[in-house]
Parts: C-alpha cells; structure tokens; sequence
C-alpha cells in the first residue's frame, strides 16, 4: 500500500471517527476500552495526531522525552471541532511533505513520511473502529487496509523487543486472509516474536478469515466469531491477555 492510499485512508479514518464521536457524544462509554469515554477517546486521538504532526512539519529527528507535552484539548463544546482542526493539520503536513522528508519514526518503513503516513492511517482506523462501537455502529474496514495493518502489527510492532507476548517453549500462530491473499506466521519465542510470511501448515494454531476480522481480532478490537481455528486456542488467549502496543 502506497504513501498515498494511506494518506487517503486516514482522511476517511479521521472523518468518519469524529461523526461516530459526535453521533455517541462525549459521555458515552468506549466498549472496547473500557477506561475511556468517547471525550477521552478524542482527546487521545487528537494530542496523537497533533504529535505526528510535530514531527512531519518540523524534520524532528530526536524521539520524545520527558519534557514533551501533549497538546491541551478545550473544553467539550470545542473539541470535536479541535480534533478536526488537528486531523487537518497532520494531513496537510504529510501532503506537503517531501519525499526525502527526513525525521523520527519508529518502525521499518521505506521513508519516514511513508511511514507516518501508514502509522496514523492505522491508528486513526483502530480508534474510529472505538468510536463506531461506543456509537452502536457496525465498523467497515477496506480488505487490503485490513491486511495492510496486520502485516503493520505483525513486522513492526511485534517485531521489537521486549513486551509481554512471550512463550517458553516457543509457538507459532498463523493468520491467513480470505479476501486478499495473504498469510503470516509468528513465532512468539521466551523473549521476542519473529513474523514469516506465509502460514506455516504446522504452526501450533492457524486462524483464517477475512482480512477486517483478523484486523481487528488482533487489535484486541473483536472476538473470534466468524473465523476458522485450527489447532491450540488457548495460543489466542495468550494473545488477548499478552499482545499488548507500546508506541516505541
């Protein structure tokens, strides 16, 4: 997926998280994340995006710190309008961008504008999906985005060091699309997960599905109904429990 199809999906993502916002209201509860009200949610989104943002506009090459604050979101009457304003903003500075845009990222990617530009899109996604639920919608999810964030998750985020995610001995779970094509399979070892594509047929649990299922299972976002398991369930549970994002 190219820099701009997921600069296209996270002006859709972005949208369509403040109509969800605004159709819930702020004092609704987040289902998926039970701490948060809607207002929490936004704020959330909002101080991300406006921190992407920082980076982009600025050339930034040095990682956050201590002294860096998030953005101060205005009372309620505002916010949903803040939360536009800063969405706007984080798009019109990867629009601008160059494509030699040098700055901080976190996670492989061809460039650091491509790989603001797949993280915000993705994470704009999993919390519009929060922002669906707490306002009783069903969420719609392109396949190839879908597919497109579980190799995200997979290659980036759990390919770091460290985390919870662990396994002693070692097992493997694959994850196979229905819709796209695609496959992967994790290895979660005692200290580290390393991610192969393609299933590997004698992988300890192998979960097949559409790519938005699969998306948002592994995003903690949506149960295991829909999807064919075979194998080890309990793997999934480790999973749920275990497979937690940190941002760096």
């Amino acid at each position: 997926m190219d820099f701009e199809t997921h600069l296209r999906h996270l002006v859709e993502q972005g949208r369509g998280l403040a109509d969800s916002a605004a159709a819930a209201g702020l004092d609704a509860p987040v289902p998926t994340c039970p701490e948060w009200a809607v207002r929490d949610l936004v704020t959330h989104q909002s101080q991300v995006h406006r921190w992407a943002r920082s980076y982009v506009a600025t050339g930034r090459t040095t990682p956050p710190n201590d002294d860096d604050e998030p953005a101060d979101p205005p009372g309620d009457g505002d916010l949903l309008e803040w939360f536009r304003a800063g969405h706007d903003e984080l798009v019109t500075a990867l629009r601008n961008a160059p494509a030699e845009l040098a700055c901080w990222s976190f996670l492989p990617a061809p460039s650091p504008r491509e790989f603001w530009a797949r993280r915000q899109a993705h994470e704009t996604t999993i919390h519009r999906v929060d922002a669906d639920r707490a306002a009783g919608r069903t969420p719609v999810i392109e396949p190839a985005l879908a597919a497109d964030g579980i190799d995200e998750l997979l290659h980036g985020f759990f390919a770091r060091p460290h985390g919870g995610l662990v396994s002693d001995p070692p097992r493997r779970l694959a994850v196979r699309t229905t819709d796209t094509g695609d496959a992967w399979t994790m290895t979660i070892g005692p200290d580290r997960r390393t991610t192969s594509p393609g299933a590997d047929p004698d992988a300890d649990t192998t979960v097949t599905g559409e790519a938005a299922a699969l998306y948002l299972l592994l995003w903690n976002r949506a149960g295991r109904d829909g999807l064919d398991i075979d194998g080890d369930e309990t793997l999934l549970d480790l999973w749920q429990e275990r497979a937690r994002i940190r941002w760096r």
